[in-house]
């Protein structure tokens, strides 16, 4: 059995019980995730002397699925491609002092929210100082609860444009040919206050067995992480960064090096020793257990937008910054089938009759879950009736 399938198989284990009923139903998703419980669609070869029928089937689309979201990332990108200006782009990440993790497993939700306004609050009062910018710059912020080895490492990578809006009109970039957007050490000063000011200030946080005011002292004295790194090469390395994060899950199947009954073994970069790639095995209880750590807030967004980016009026301010620079219009954005894309991007024809490999492949019908087979995997074949 392959180690897809072994990792569905693991996320359907007995162990998950022990998990919180929303997480159970993630966990629920993935182990069926492309199998005859998530449904199919069930096609037929156009060519008369072959007709060759196919099950196709389905994907969960959970945002934590290993096996799922390339297409949704395909489709997020473009859409932030049409929103790239000629300007520099820097990538920033805001990260927490490992202390106040115990505080942020009860309270994901509000603490998870306390991250992304601290850290756009910071680079906003930067971005409106008139001696850096002097207007707001275009923010995408993407949430990232993980370590390589699966660790539970809250922090918010950012892009953040160099130019910015502001009465109406676009500003250039201050600081065109230096390495860094802001000064790392103010962002990292003005980022510890305002988070820990928003604390303070918090009625909404449940703190039983956490000493919060122990925790305010020894992070308060320490130095926080804020990585403010050089500029990218260009609009097209700015697109390689989004596909990279942007819908990047705690581990990607191609880590897993194998599952078995014991335990689950796969790779991880090991920043702190020359980012060697190393191998971790981990017990089958142990890997769900650091896995649902991941898993977000139901409905919680996990990108947001800020600045000149921001949702409300996005568009307009988009298309008057585009007239003010005398670029040309937005594309509009076009919804490309699923069968396109991966033509285009892999050269896969699926609607390709894989058994004569002359005809199409035509839908006959759709078969969604039922209760029968969410309780029983059985095979879903047997539900068609004959043509």
């Amino acid at each position: 059995m392959s180690v897809v399938n072994n990792l569905q198989k693991l996320f359907g284990d007995h162990q998950v019980k022990k998990f919180n009923p929303y997480s159970q139903a993630v966990f629920k998703k993935l182990s069926h995730c492309h199998t005859a419980l998530a449904g199919c669609h069930l096609y037929r070869c156009s060519q008369p002397d072959c007709n060759k029928e196919k099950l196709q089937y389905h994907s969960c689309g959970n945002r934590h699925c290993p096996n799922c979201g390339s297409m949704k990332k395909e489709t997020w990108i473009e859409e932030r491609t049409n929103e790239l200006l000629p300007t520099a782009y820097y990538h920033v990440v805001f990260t927490l002092p490992h202390e106040w993790n115990p505080l942020i497993m009860g309270n994901r939700k509000v603490m998870f929210k306390m991250l992304f306004d601290a850290a756009s609050e910071t680079l906003l009062n930067y971005g409106n100082n008139p001696a850096f910018l002097g207007a707001q710059p275009g923010i995408t912020m993407i949430l990232h609860t993980w370590g390589q080895a699966l660790t539970f490492h809250p922090h918010v990578h950012c892009i953040v444009s160099g130019g910015g809006y502001a009465n109406g009109a676009w500003v250039k970039a201050k600081r065109a040919n230096g390495n860094f957007i802001f000064p790392s050490s103010g962002l990292r000063k003005m980022y510890k206050a305002i988070f820990l000011n928003k604390i303070r200030q918090s009625k909404e946080l449940k703190t039983l067995g956490v000493d919060i005011r122990s925790i305010i002292d020894i992070t308060g004295k320490k130095k926080w992480n804020v990585y403010a790194k050089a500029p990218f090469g260009s609009p097209a390395t700015v697109i390689e960064y989004l596909g990279r994060y942007t819908h990047k899950i705690a581990i990607t199947r191609h880590r897993i090096v194998s599952v078995t009954d014991r335990q689950v073994t796969f790779t991880y970069k090991d920043y702190a020793d020359g980012n060697k790639t190393k191998v971790m095995e981990l017990s089958r209880e142990d890997f769900l257990h650091r896995f649902e750590q991941h898993i977000l807030p139901k409905r919680f967004v996990k990108i947001r937008y800020y600045g000149y980016l921001q949702n409300r009026n996005k568009h307009q301010r988009l298309d008057d910054i585009r007239a003010s620079l005398k670029l040309e219009p937005r594309k509009p954005i076009v919804k490309v089938p699923i069968e396109i894309r991966m033509l285009s991007r892999f050269g896969v024809d699926v609607l390709k009759c894989p058994c004569c490999e002359k005809g199409r492949l035509v839908l006959v019908r759709i078969v969604y879950p039922t209760t029968q087979t969410r309780n029983k995997a059985s095979p879903l074949e047997n539900r068609f009736e004959k043509q």
